[in-house]
């Protein structure tokens, strides 16, 4: 029978329910430091680097703002891990930090979007001045390459025709000395436009282009789940690594790097993103054939990886908020953990792409967890414990896919937007506490609109 008194204690059970799921995200705000919390710190360094490692920090800007708790910068690091310098954007408002390449000269070349355009630049390391800039109407920018002669290679994304429903979405050549686009690739050429889904205003989100060497180019289009070359004479598609949605090979990935094995092998490296790891395939047959897998234990949204001469691997972990350089059987040599969402490293002695062995050539070929790191909580994310913990808890369990697929969602999207100061696991429970109130509150409202027409009814007889 639906009493008063049953009601108050329903409502007392449902509040003291939520506010015990609340305690740990009130207790995590009211406990929070700011200086415990790892903002630019080393983490294991078994072995020296060789020379300065240069990070992009893609930060969090939001309405053209940046937030200052989630800074985009660049970062100089030294050999075992010291911080040699930084540098924030304050020209032509805030912005992001993408790409980030070593010159011959010993300068940087840097992607910096920010509202609706991309600032490219030319940075001396040593003075940290602009030694040219270049505005672009090209939204969101990730990659730029230098193509010698004073050409980029720019891959742009969001391209998109808002009157005839189209994506612009391409590839080209801009000569800094003509000011002139020369050279124009475009993916609706080549793809159909029900590809992933249909056009829209992301449609290829094509983040890399490399130039590979004979005429041809490596591109990212990370929306259709596959890395391309194209020759530049003809446009045409000679080698497609993946397809759209087949995420086995790959799941909308980031900068894969291009090997050639020591028989000629040609060969990729990519930081699969979605499934949060590092691979690697060689060309078998006529068929991409994986030979490497490692980091699915504790990567998260991974979206760089160079392949060092020593036969070490470089990976941005982005949403751990660390560079990680890894020996083949995954175990960690060097670590840095730089917040808010480090996007690309570079050893700057080796230049911007992989300069070592294949795993092939290495003998390593397998699949390996990644062991050895640190574990700090960078930026107050305690994100590597919680992906551990979630596997581990529903490990051999009907439920482990679905909540290892939830969990690399959580961490996907969250760490922009959750307070510095509250852990994947206290954003959880605070989730459920508002899932609790909101069954309570439609429950109450229910149970209120019956108690109205009940008394209604009783009115009219």
């Amino acid at each position: 029978m639906d009493t008063p008194s049953r009601r108050g204690a329903v409502r007392g059970v449902v509040l003291i329910l939520v506010f015990g799921l609340l305690a740990p995200s009130v207790v995590s705000a009211m406990t929070y430091d700011p200086a415990e919390s790892t903002s630019l710190e080393p983490g294991r360094i078994e072995s020296p680097a060789n020379g300065s490692t240069v990070v992009s920090v893609q930060g969090y800007v939001f309405e053209g703002e940046t937030n200052p708790k989630k800074p985009a910068r660049l970062v100089s690091v030294g050999e075992r891990g010291s911080l040699e310098w930084t540098y924030n954007d304050s020209v032509n408002g805030s912005a992001w930090f993408f790409d980030v390449d070593p010159l011959p000269n010993g300068n940087l070349l840097v992607s910096s979007p920010r509202s609706g355009s991309t600032v490219i630049f030319e940075l001396d390391p040593e003075t940290r001045e602009r030694v040219w800039e270049k505005e672009f109407d090209m939204e969101d920018t990730h990659d730029v390459d230098a193509l010698g002669d004073d050409r980029l290679l720019i891959a742009n994304m969001r391209e998109w025709n808002e009157s005839s429903g189209e994506s612009g979405d391409r590839i080209v050549v801009y000569n800094r000395s003509s000011d002139e686009i020369t050279w124009e690739w475009y993916f609706r050429d080549h793809f159909p436009a029900d590809t992933d889904g249909g056009y829209n205003a992301d449609w290829s989100h094509v983040n890399d282009v490399d130039y590979i060497g004979d005429g041809r180019l490596l591109l990212s289009p990370r929306n259709f789940d596959q890395a391309l070359v194209v020759d530049m004479e003809s446009g045409d598609i000679v080698e497609r690594l993946g397809s759209d949605d087949n995420h086995e090979v790959l799941k909308e990935q980031h900068n894969p790097d291009w090997l050639v094995s020591e028989n000629g092998t040609p060969t990729m490296l990519v930081a699969d993103s979605g499934n949060n790891r590092i691979v690697e395939y060689a060309k078998e047959d006529g068929e991409w054939a994986q030979t490497w897998s490692v980091g699915s234990n504790t990567l998260n949204w991974p979206r760089d990886a160079d392949r060092l001469p020593n036969g070490n691997t470089l990976v941005t972990d982005t949403l751990n908020h660390r560079v990680v350089e890894i020996t083949p059987t995954g175990e960690v040599v060097w670590e840095y953990y730089a917040t808010w969402g480090p996007y690309d490293a570079e050893r700057v002695a080796y230049g911007d792409e992989s300069t070592g062995p294949t795993i092939r050539d290495m003998n390593a070929s397998g699949t390996y967890p990644i062991t050895g790191s640190a574990n700090l909580t960078a930026g107050g994310s305690g994100s590597i414990g919680f992906v551990g913990q979630v596997r581990a808890t529903f490990a051999e369990t009907p439920l482990e896919e679905p909540m290892n697929e939830l969990a690399t969602k959580v961490l996907h999207f969250t760490p922009w937007l959750r307070p510095i100061w509250m852990s994947p696991w206290d954003l959880f429970w605070a989730v459920c506490a508002a899932g609790v109130t909101l069954v309570w509150v439609g429950a109450e409202l229910v149970a209120g609109r019956r108690r109205i027409a009940g008394f209604a009814r009783n009115v009219v007889r």
